[in-house]
């Protein structure tokens, strides 16, 4: 018998990382230092991207990305209706108008038969871009969606805030990482606590495309630059007196845009790259987590889809559909194992019914939600208590 509560997910805090998040409180930087830029590199390097722009959080990150990308009102965004909410709120954000498409009922991902169909069914420059999230951990084919934005002249935002270290093969075989931006203009990433890796709050932007990079440094920081290339006003300006002087004073910046404060701190930063370091020890016991599920539960009668083992899977979360989530959800929860829904679709929250979305308008992701359940999944949970989770639901169906 386990006595203690069972979350969907957990946090894992070892004592090095409380060791180097003391060592950066106590250094001369608890924000705007070194460690920043030391998490980004580090960062760029593991997914395979040429940069990195650490922030506040993952809705930050979205923010700055349709901000990057010059979203205004009225612009048209796809996006899936299986996701976080601020994966469609950033073009909100910006005035656009978020189009929902159904999912594959199968991998739970944005279907790209549905997306193909938005576009077809418009004349081209209706649509500005394209909002793919890995669901759960499970990769986009971003090749695939790459070749059909061309074809529409479409951005790509993708949302990896499930699959850091997750990948897909690409028509090559080649592994592509999530958030490599090799197909995609940008890649978003999100720190929370259940995520891969922890920083309390925190997010990361990667790309490839160096003029959205520099774009994203000034919008994370208010809007300003301390790039004297890149300065409009002039030197004599800069020092506030006439002077032949060509040198700009050290304490001089511009604010050449409206940004906003969606910095890291230091300290975040520390813990962030130290859980990046057992990033690759933590995927792998996800996996070994989600095979356990798989082997369990395939072929049950119970079961009406599942997860399933993939190739390249990150698994933030292992999803079961079943008969009587509600009555299976309230047990388990009875027995402080708390599993969890992902997602409420995004179409049907009041705010986005208030823009003519209705029930009926994506019915593969209707049909999820009403059969869904997230089960715990997190590295530090035992062989015991995986154990626990799934005799208790097989418990639950006997009855």
């Amino acid at each position: 018998m386990i006595d203690k509560v069972i979350p969907y997910g957990r946090q894992n805090i070892t004592q090095e990382d409380i060791n180097v998040v003391i060592a950066a409180i106590q250094s001369d930087y608890l924000t705007q230092g070194p460690k920043i830029l030391e998490f980004e590199k580090a960062f760029a390097e593991y997914v395979g991207s040429t940069f990195a722009v650490a922030v506040s959080n993952g809705t930050a990150a979205l923010h700055l990305c349709a901000l990057a990308l010059d979203v205004k009102e009225g612009d048209k965004v796809i996006t899936t209706p299986i996701t976080f909410a601020a994966s469609a709120n950033c073009v909100r954000y910006c005035g656009g108008e978020v189009v929902f498409a159904d999912i594959d009922p199968d991998s739970y991902l944005l279907d790209i038969n549905k997306v193909r169909v938005l576009l077809e069914a418009s004349p081209k420059g209706t649509y500005k871009g394209i909002i793919p999230v890995d669901f759960a951990g499970r990769a986009v084919d971003l090749e695939a969606y790459r070749k059909l934005a061309d074809q529409y002249g479409l951005w790509i935002i993708e949302d990896a805030c499930h699959a850091p270290g997750g990948f897909f093969s690409d028509s090559t075989e080649e592994a592509q990482n999530c958030g490599n931006s090799n197909f995609a203009d940008l890649a978003i990433f999100s720190f929370h606590p259940v995520k891969h890796i922890a920083c309390g709050e925190g997010g990361m932007i990667t790309t490839n495309d160096e003029i959205l990079y520099k774009k994203l440094l000034a919008l994370r920081t208010h809007g300003i630059t301390k790039n004297e290339d890149d300065y409009t006003n002039s030197v004599d300006f800069a020092n506030a007196i006439a002077t032949e002087s060509t040198i700009y004073p050290a304490w001089y910046m511009e604010m050449q845009t409206l940004g906003f404060n969606y910095r890291l701190t230091d300290f975040q930063a520390a813990l962030g790259l130290s859980q990046l370091q057992r990033a690759a020890e933590g995927i792998e016991k996800r996996r070994k987590i989600a095979t356990t599920y798989e082997k369990t539960f395939k072929g049950k009668s119970f079961i009406k889809g599942q997860s399933g083992i993939v190739e390249g899977h990150a698994y933030h979360l292992y999803v079961i559909e079943v008969d009587d989530r509600l009555g299976l959800y309230n047990y388990l929860r009875g027995n402080k194992i708390f599993a969890q829904i992902h997602y409420i679709p995004c179409h049907l929250m009041p705010y986005y019914k208030q823009f003519g979305w209705k029930e009926g308008d994506m019915p593969n992701a209707e049909t999820y939600y009403r059969n869904c359940l997230s089960l715990p999944m997190y590295p530090t949970l035992t062989v015991e208590e995986q154990k626990f989770v799934i005799d208790k639901i097989e418990e639950y169906y006997k009855k």
